[in-house]
């Protein structure tokens, strides 16, 4: 029976004549078609990835050395488009809308012979934490169906964690691979601002959104890192900085520096068991020769009201292509003037929580607000910037610069199906840990060390300086090594 620990030890079955990639493939279709109740899929793509598999098989037996992600299935977030492919962002304005083209990170996977098996369930227009708020319904946790897999990209997670793929995409605009990653026991890694090109990634908000990647083992996010990395014509926020080759630069035995916000470990809203655990984490990192530190951080009370504030901005903005005029779903109603077109179109066409951001946004956008919300915002994203950069740059203390921060990823575990639905403060403020990642534009990495008491996971995220991915990945497969167990940390 065909089992999948990493793109490595698969690459190995394939040359060793152990599985082919149509056996492969074939078993992925099965787990996906007995798993449909998760609701993790929106489409499978199942006779083209039958018929990749099957090119494939035929090209190993000509010889032909493997492609970095030959045969390697992967599942795509319903926001990332793929050529001749249905693309709606989970979302009923898009309804029957086919990609025209490829995105960037797509067309690298398909050159190193990835086979896309389909596009993943999120919350709309990638606006959410708990993939209740998709025109497909919600996808199911499958640790416990109760639940929720967090979001926006819970399919996406979901399709790691319950063995639908090998590796899967997903947005971060505000932690959206890193807290469905913690809430469903994965591998989350959103990297720098600009280090993936967003070309063909739907906009949510154009200054923090960066493609991401759910996986089970450091070594794979790393390789799909390296793949997709880079330079591109059709970005121009994208990097040109040289991209390394992350895949082959984990293995580290050096000493780091780590610093840490006690306001973070002693906030009201964290469950005591995550605080508990990732402190006794941080002193068998001391106990190992690392140093951590604690590092004054007054500002995490601004973060989410300013991530929400100019978020919300940039989506009201960036949500106006959606009028039902060129694409997408429109009014069936006649004889009304273009005003009320847009206003019946959008109304239908939009989920509530779409709706509340864009009105959010709008508000805050407008001629009164302006420099009382948004423009106090972009202040206060100034401000985080530079506090970042003077704890990596070393200003903070006497001493060098620090190598990595350590924070939780969320403060509760994953929660009920319906338990936030209907507070969307409480649903927002769940977001305080991730979204200073995006205001700095810094990568952040999700890591799956512990299991609570009720038996759910949770993770400890570690954040790096800006384009020093090589480190956070080093620190994490550190992190991830099997020589300190994961177990209930009140034990």
């Amino acid at each position: 029976m065909f089992a999948f620990t990493s793109i490595e030890q698969f690459h190995a079955q394939l040359l060793e004549g152990n599985v082919s990639c149509l056996q492969t493939v074939e078993h992925y279709l099965q787990q996906i078609h007995s798993t449909k109740h998760l609701n993790a899929f929106i489409e499978v793509y199942a006779e083209e990835a039958i018929e990749k598999a099957k090119q494939l098989d035929e090209k190993r037996k000509k010889g032909s050395p493997l492609s970095k992600l030959h045969g390697v299935i992967i599942g795509l977030k319903d926001v990332i488009c793929y050529k001749d492919h249905r693309l709606s962002a989970s979302s009923k304005i898009l309804k029957n809308f086919t990609s025209l083209y490829s995105a960037t990170a797509v067309e690298r996977l398909l050159a190193e012979d990835a086979i896309i098996i389909g596009n993943l369930n999120c919350d709309e227009f990638a606006m959410g934490s708990t993939n209740e708020n998709s025109a497909y319904g919600n996808v199911l946790n499958a640790l416990d169906e109760s639940r929720v897999p967090g979001g926006s990209s819970g399919g996406s997670a979901v399709a790691v964690q319950a063995g639908l793929c090998m590796v899967s995409l997903g947005s971060d605009t505000g932690g959206s691979v890193r807290q469905p990653a913690d809430f469903c026991g994965i591998i989350g890694l959103k990297p720098t601002y600009g280090r993936i090109s967003r070309y063909g990634l739907i906009a949510y908000a154009s200054s923090f959104d960066q493609i991401g990647i759910l996986a089970n083992t450091i070594s794979d996010a790393a390789l799909l890192l390296e793949v997709m990395a880079g330079a591109d014509d059709y970005d121009s926020t994208v990097s040109k900085k040289e991209v390394p080759a992350y895949s082959s630069q984990i293995p580290t035995g050096k000493k780091f520096r780590f610093a840490y916000f006690q306001e973070t470990l002693d906030h009201p809203g964290i469950d005591p068991e995550i605080s508990h655990a990732i402190k006794k984490r941080m002193a068998l990192l001391r106990d190992e020769g690392h140093e951590v530190k604690s590092v004054p951080f007054e500002l995490l009370d601004y973060v989410v009201p300013a991530y929400y504030v100019l978020t919300t901005a940039e989506a009201s903005s960036n949500l106006s292509r959606y009028d039902g005029v060129k694409f997408g779903y429109r009014t069936k109603a006649s004889e009304v003037d273009l005003t009320d077109f847009y206003k019946q179109t959008r109304s239908a066409g939009f989920g509530k929580e779409v709706k509340r951001r864009i009105m959010l946004g709008t508000f805050v956008l407008s001629a009164g607000y302006y420099d009382a919300y948004f423009t106090r915002a972009q202040k206060v994203r100034k401000l985080l910037f530079d506090k970042i950069q003077l704890i990596f740059n070393g200003q903070v203390d006497s001493q060098n610069g620090y190598d990595f921060i350590l924070l939780p990823t969320s403060p509760v575990t994953a929660f009920t199906i319906g338990e936030k639905i209907n507070d969307p403060i409480a649903m927002y403020l769940a977001d305080i840990y991730t979204v200073m990642a995006n205001l700095a534009g810094i990568p952040a990495i999700s890591l799956p060390l512990f299991k609570h008491s009720n038996g759910l996971p949770f993770s400890l995220q570690v954040m790096a300086n800006r384009f020093d991915e090589v480190s956070l990945l080093q620190v994490s497969a550190l992190l991830m090594s099997p020589g300190i167990p994961r177990e209930n940390p009140m034990h």
